[in-house]
């Protein structure tokens, strides 16, 4: 079991990225448009070597308002609507696949929303046909859906494994009844249990629970019972999110009123009970906010030094282009990331001149990739190899990252790291603060103005 200190969790706990990308989004520029990024494309499908592919698509629908709600979502029940956007997300996988050269395999493939569920069943079987007969799955690819129980029917999983997909992903939040009408997301613990059955029955790989602390009217005992039911449903995986409370980003999380909300102090202390419970009962914690099963693809992965992160969170598949379809959606090819436009109309035009719907993006320099590198060791493998870097790079590590270097004294005081002349390794404690030991190499940290964009690290 790992044990938390909290004296160490309020000492480090600040604003700070999550690293699905670096440089990271608030980084990205309006002057990279479509023309650059088809440029990227084209490049990146004549190289002679390849990578592999993984698909995002973004599917914004929701039946109701989730008051927590961080994410991209459109709230409606206009069935004309949600099939108006299917149409272009089409569109826009007509246009992608005609620059893919045949033969690159997809090897990870992803539904996000928004609630991919809100599409009905014979919708879902269209969609996902039409990208199976786009592109080339390779057998035994990736293939995750995110779902809501609430609305669900067994008929919806059932059109997702048969058109292929093997993980699922569904949010839970907290079982406690108070909690969930505070948050507007009423879900019994009883649907939710109904729901991984029938994945289970299914024969679906995967079942990730989310669960979300620092929510209203929570407490550590109440919260207790709500980790103490998950473990008890076994899921694959388990992620752990942090509640931040940003009315003046999302308008809609003011109607969570901050005096409901638990104190900073009781909120450490439900994620300290959290992540002694789950370690306790087995989990591997990967780092950040996930936990995992000891023989899940990504407990090996990370046991494999195999691991790797993106903007779909921790990944086992490294090295890949991903190309995300739908508003909203970020892609990372080659050297470069781009986000999708937000509006479905001005995404709906663009798609309609034939151009790709990008509203912003960042073309990498050297030293963007070879920190990149560098923060994805760390937050993936939990050390790093000097020499390895060097090897990689054609550097002198010890120079080229001395401002790193000198920085890490107070990590190393505090026990979050050890350190020697060719190695970095994070200790259990270190694990837990991983992203600000990842901020250490980050070379646009001190702009000021990114500060308010990031969540707590902790």
């Amino acid at each position: 079991m790992l044990e938390i200190n909290l004296d160490l969790i309020k000492k480090y706990d600040r604003p700070g990225p999550r690293y699905t990308s670096y440089p990271t989004a608030p980084h990205f520029n309006d002057s990279f448009n479509h023309e650059k990024y088809l440029e990227e494309i084209i490049r990146t499908n004549s190289e002679k070597e390849k990578p592999d592919l993984s698909l995002y698509y973004h599917l914004p629908f929701c039946d109701t308002l989730c008051y927590f709600c961080g994410c991209n979502m459109i709230i409606t029940r206009n069935r004309d609507r949600i099939k108006e956007y299917i149409k272009y997300l089409k569109n826009e996988i007509d246009l992608l696949r005609t620059y893919i050269t045949p033969g690159r395999k997809v090897v990870q493939l992803h539904w996000g929303g928004g609630t991919p569920t809100h599409l009905d069943p014979d919708e879902i079987t269209d969609l996902i046909n039409f990208i199976n007969s786009s592109f080339e799955i390779k057998d035994n690819a990736e293939e995750g859906c995110e779902i809501d129980p609430r609305g669900l029917t067994k008929e919806h999983l059932s059109a997702l494994r048969s058109g292929g997909f093997n993980r699922i992903s569904m949010g839970v939040q907290d079982f406690n009844t108070k909690v969930q009408t505070a948050v507007n997301r009423i879900q019994p613990e009883e649907m939710t249990r109904q729901v991984v059955n029938w994945v289970r029955e299914l024969g679906f790989q995967s079942i990730n629970l989310d669960l979300m602390y620092g929510l209203p009217f929570q407490s550590m005992d109440t919260f207790e019972k709500t980790v103490d039911a998950t473990i008890d449903i076994s899921p694959d995986r388990i992620a752990v999110f942090n509640y931040a409370h940003v009315p003046w980003m999302k308008k809609h999380m003011s109607l969570i009123k901050p005096e409901d909300l638990p104190a900073p102090e009781e909120k450490l202390e439900i994620l300290k009970m959290t992540i002694e419970k789950l370690t306790g009962a087995g989990y591997v914690f990967i780092g950040m906010d996930h936990f995992a099963k000891p023989n899940d693809e990504l407990a090996v992965a990370q046991r494999d030094k195999k691991l790797y992160r993106n903007f779909q969170g921790y990944s086992t598949h490294a090295g890949t282009d991903l190309y995300g379809m739908g508003i909203t959606s970020i892609s990372q090819v080659g050297r470069t990331y781009s986000q999708n436009l937000k509006k479905e109309n001005e995404y709906f035009d663009q798609l309609n001149n034939l151009r790709f719907p990008v509203e912003r993006g960042y073309y990498l320099t050297d030293d963007d990739i070879l920190r990149r590198h560098v923060i994805t060791k760390i937050m993936c493998d939990f050390e790093l190899d000097f020499r390895s870097v060097e090897a990689i790079f054609g550097i002198e590590f010890d120079k080229y990252f001395s401002n790193a270097l000198n920085g890490m004294e107070e990590f190393l005081s505090d026990n979050l790291i050890e350190i020697n002349d060719r190695m970095i390794k994070v200790t259990e404690m270190g694990r837990l603060l991983i992203r600000n030991i990842a901020m250490n190499f980050d070379g646009y940290i001190e702009r000021k103005e990114d500060t308010g964009r990031y969540s707590r690290t902790v």
